[in-house]
């Protein structure tokens, strides 16, 4: 296997580390929040659903941070694929609310986004460093599945719920573009950003659907 080179300087991994100390302080208040709102709902499955949308941003954004902050060395390796595998988590983990809240074919859409994150997982996890480029595009063919079922999400949730998932979305995408630009400084602290800026905006969602925004 072919390790990657992480040839950042300070600067860049100070701003790196920021974002990403940021994201996790933002992600455990969202998540708590989420949870106390969350429990308070009638529907106790909205309520699980969103539990397990918090559970997955707190362990993705925690597990980057984790990464990404570790000296380079072995262990680096090795948190690199639980990393990389957490993605696809989370990208299942934020469809589970909106999902539970659609007609049947939403269920249809749970079982479709957390079977190809289990076997995008089990890939990450148990080939390091393949097929790296592919799983950029099953990251965002899987992100934007839920599109098939656009005409339902405009009937299930209200316009700004839509808007905030379809502009995160947009945020997450246009984000790949530093993600691969590796010759860029700060190039990876600019595509955290973008991760940040995509996961506030589709916990914006979350929270406004939960909270009574459908």
């Amino acid at each position: 296997m072919h390790e990657p080179s992480w040839n950042y300087d300070r600067a860049e991994t100070t701003a790196d580390g920021v974002i990403h100390v940021l994201g996790v302080l933002l992600g455990i208040s969202g998540a708590v929040a989420l949870a106390v709102i969350s429990l308070g709902y009638a529907d106790a499955g909205v309520a699980a659903a969103a539990l397990i949308y918090a559970l997955s941003l707190v362990v993705t954004l925690s597990m980057s941070a984790v990464y990404n902050m570790w000296p380079v060395s072995p262990r680096k390796w090795w948190l690199r694929k639980y990393d990389h595998a957490a993605i696809y988590l989370l990208i299942a983990g934020t469809y589970t609310p909106f999902a539970l809240q659609m007609d049947a074919r939403g269920v249809w859409l749970l079982m479709w986004t957390w079977s190809v994150a289990a076997l995008g997982m089990f890939l990450k996890i148990a080939f390091p460093n393949r097929f790296d480029r592919t799983s950029i595009l099953l990251y965002l063919g899987l992100g934007w599945s839920g599109v098939v079922l656009f005409d339902q999400l405009v009937t299930s949730f209200s316009a700004p719920v839509v808007w905030l998932l379809a502009i995160g979305g947009a945020i997450y995408s246009v984000g790949v573009i530093f993600h691969l630009w590796q010759s860029l400084r700060f190039q990876n602290a600019i595509w955290h950003g973008f991760v940040l800026a995509g996961a506030s905006l589709h916990y914006s969602a979350v929270m406004a659907s939960v909270a009574g925004g459908v």
